[in-house]
């Protein structure tokens, strides 16, 4: 890259500094490809390499690279997300382009552009401030808005998903995904409730959870763990995960680097069960030659999960829960993607259109 292209990537300003920025720019320079390349210039740190950015957001990691001297393929569900960076793709012309689709497709969009195989595929997996701070989203409980929470506009509502599961799915995905201990009598609640009235904006079940009396000693508010679950499975957010870290190790080339930020324990526990999957097996025992049963594909960069730094926690609170785990693909083939290693529950899939046309008709 050329000092103007690292120029005009800095031109266009970040809504944000992502999280965990330097220990994932860290680990994308750490690999093989950059190892006997000068990296005195920090401006063309990652020159030449070929990342995925796999959840655009707000486009921060996207910046970083570019100036770096990476070409970027950035991907977005979200159609508020892609506009942003068509802003980008048009002041980095032949360096960065966006594609709106899941990332757990990544590696067929990465073909379908000239793009593979790539270097590095870095996610982040947190909800973009984008998404949380526009009421109309329905993402925050402390904003009134529909009951939405839909990344790409599309599929099930979380209204139409709590006025029409049964007590028990929902007493489940609350249990599950919000790891909410009162799962139950909160499902069974709105069981009740929408006999008489549907949920359709934020702050009528924010409030309702709220008025249960539950949480009153936590330093949360009631409805946190509720409005987590429904979004995790309004957006299949999990299994998302899942399906990407598979097409992550097949798109990937030898020695590039796969970079992974979460943001709670699901999601940190998914990562960390696939690269354990992906380090290869040995005999169990010591006294047996030391063979390698199965060729691992991933070697970790480092051991187990990294947090972010004091100094940003304290700059960035949002960054405390933060944690990143990164590994360099092996030359071996990639591995069958067996989604039992994750353990994800089977949850009951909504019919998307009929249910969310029979909410806005008032038929739920």
């Amino acid at each position: 890259m050329t000092k103007n292209k690292a120029a005009v990537a800095a031109a266009v300003p970040a809504a944000h500094i992502p999280v965990m920025l330097a220990e994932v720019l860290a680990a994308l320079a750490a690999q093989p490809a950059r190892a006997e390349a000068d990296t005195k210039d920090k401006s063309a740190a990652l020159a030449g390499l070929h990342i995925i950015d796999g959840t655009f957001g707000n486009g921060g990691y996207s910046r970083a690279f570019l100036a770096a001297g990476a070409d970027v393929l950035g991907l977005d569900r979200d159609p508020q997300a892609v506009r942003v960076g068509r802003q980008l793709a048009e002041a980095n012309s032949g360096h960065f382009a966006i594609i709106e689709t899941e990332f757990s497709k990544l590696d067929k969009a990465a073909q379908a552009a000239g793009f593979a195989p790539v270097d590095a595929v870095v996610l982040d997996i947190g909800v973009s401030s984008m998404q949380i701070d526009e009421a109309q989203r329905g993402f925050s409980f402390r904003r009134d808005g529909p009951l939405d929470m839909r990344m790409s506009g599309r599929g099930v509502s979380a209204a139409a998903a709590v006025n029409s599961l049964k007590s028990g799915d929902l007493a489940r995905i609350f249990h599950f995904y919000g790891e909410e201990r009162h799962a139950g009598r909160i499902a069974r609640m709105i069981e009740r409730r929408r006999a008489d009235k549907a949920f359709t904006t934020t702050l009528e079940l924010a409030q309702a959870v709220e008025a249960m009396g539950l949480h009153r000693y936590e330093k949360i508010h009631a409805a946190t763990r509720i409005f987590q679950a429904l979004r995790i499975y309004v957006n299949d957010e999990l299994g998302e995960l899942a399906r990407a870290l598979f097409a992550a190790e097949r798109v990937l080339r030898a020695g590039g680097c796969l970079a992974v930020v979460t943001f709670h324990s699901l999601e940190d526990r998914i990562v960390k069960r696939f690269f354990a999957s992906r380090a290869g097996e040995r005999p169990a025992s010591r006294h047996l030659p030391a063979k390698t049963l199965r060729e691992a594909a991933f070697t970790p960069l480092f051991k187990g999960a990294k947090p972010a730094s004091p100094a940003e926690v304290a700059q960035n609170p949002r960054a405390r829960s933060a944690r990143l785990r990164a590994g360099l693909r092996t030359q071996s083939p990639p591995l069958p993607a067996d989604f039992s290693i994750f353990g994800l529950p089977e949850l009951p899939v909504l019919a998307a259109q009929k249910l969310n046309n029979c909410l806005a008709g008032g038929q739920i």
